[in-house]
């Protein structure tokens, strides 16, 4: 049996005016989603319990059929684990992101798509001025960085209770009531105030502001936590996987539950990703492992932007250049199954992470077809195929 998986990050969302009350998912032309909805089921699955987080650490977890009321840690540590950045017991980790932040509004949570190289320079002068035997920032791709709390003998200043905020949840608001809060917070927002007069007059942001581009104002703190402890997958399902994604955050959760990372040249993690190489990757890895994986960002990162067409375009562009030749390479397997779901919702009304159910698509041997005609929400809805613990839809999926 061969089995792949393909997230479309954030695509579910709310019926849209200019689309005369349709969603996305459902204006969008997608034939071969629709294909694997008409020839198995059509379902809906809750990944982000309402007490948690709303976002990719949680949902992806419980994608992966893993309950997050038992092993959700915190979104860093999993980023961490895709740097090979080794976290002892008392040690956390800290998403460290690069943002534009004007009169106290959130300008920019990705300092204007920051590059690595500049958001390096920057990183450097903040370990240069503020890092200890304790703390230690380490760089990672354009705005989205790391920090590290060495607790060493000692009991880290932090919990489960430190509040922290996504600064994407924030696009455009103020964030005067979203710093940290909680046990260890004073640490935290004297570390992002300092990068303040850091990065005031560094020549990486002087000449981006001549150029006519926003500056990385401060490093934004958010995301912390400890190594989970995941058994491995193959305990759990006797399956190897591969995963295909540009973003840590699955990167380090594949290598913790015993997954190969595949690199794809050309994979950004944004509305410019190339998705034909990722469709062709993700066909030459079937022949090597049991699973496939295929994470895509551009849907989530066009609704943070508020962006309709780019939302659509890259829905089309999954269809057409990966779920497609998966299906075509599929189809001269004797027996596979193929799952398309996202996450979690991300609505362009809102920019950001919602708690509610998504949409998933599942064919394949053993999966008896429902009435479902296409893949959307309200197909989804009116499906008898619901799953408010979403972590158990792997099980189906997985299902001898």
């Amino acid at each position: 049996m061969k089995y792949v998986i393909v997230i479309p990050d954030g695509c579910a969302d709310e019926p849209q005016q200019q689309l005369d009350g349709q969603t996305p998912l459902a204006a969008a032309n997608l034939p071969a989603m629709d294909h694997i909805a008409r020839q198995g089921i059509v379902g809906a699955a809750n990944h982000v319990p309402a007490h948690l987080p709303a976002g990719s650490a949680v949902a992806n977890l419980s994608l992966f059929g893993y309950d997050p009321d038992q092993y959700f840690t915190g979104r860093a540590p999993l980023e961490a684990a895709a740097q090979g950045i080794q976290l002892g017991q008392q040690d956390w980790a800290i998403r460290c992101n690069l943002v534009t932040i004007e009169d106290q509004l959130m300008k920019d949570f990705t300092a204007d798509h920051i590059s690595s190289e500049e958001a390096r320079e920057l990183l450097a002068a903040a370990a240069e001025q503020l890092e200890s035997d304790r703390l230690e920032y380490y760089p990672g791709v354009s705005y989205r960085n790391l920090l590290v709390y060495r607790g060493g003998d000692e009991t880290a200043p932090f919990s489960m209770d430190t509040r922290s905020t996504p600064p994407h949840d924030l696009t455009d608001k103020l964030v005067v009531d979203d710093y940290p809060r909680g046990p260890g917070s004073d640490l935290l927002c004297e570390l992002m105030n300092a990068t303040v007069a850091l990065f005031a007059t560094h020549p990486v942001n002087l000449k981006r502001q001549e150029a006519g581009a926003l500056p990385a104002t401060n490093t934004w703190l958010w995301g912390l936590g400890r190594t989970p402890s995941l058994p491995l997958f193959t305990q759990l399902h006797g399956c190897q996987g591969a995963m295909i994604t540009a973003v840590d955050l699955l990167r380090g959760l594949a290598r913790l539950i015993g997954w190969q990372n595949i690199d794809v040249e050309g994979a950004t993690g944004y509305t410019d990703t190339d998705y034909a190489a990722k469709g062709q990757a993700a066909v030459a890895a079937l022949q090597d492992n049991d699973l496939v994986c295929v994470h895509v960002e551009a849907p989530d990162e066009a609704s943070h932007e508020g962006d309709l067409e780019a939302k659509i375009a890259a829905l089309e562009a999954i269809d057409q250049w990966i779920v497609a030749p998966l299906q075509e390479a599929l189809d001269q397997q004797d027996d596979y199954r193929i799952l398309v779901t996202p996450d979690h919702p991300t609505p362009l009304r809102t920019r950001t992470h919602s708690h509610a159910a998504v949409p998933f698509a599942l064919a394949g041997s053993g999966i008896e077809a429902d009435a479902s005609a296409t893949y959307d929400e309200q197909t989804a809805e009116q499906s008898a195929s619901q799953f408010p613990a979403g972590h158990e839809l792997m099980s189906v999926l997985m299902a001898v």
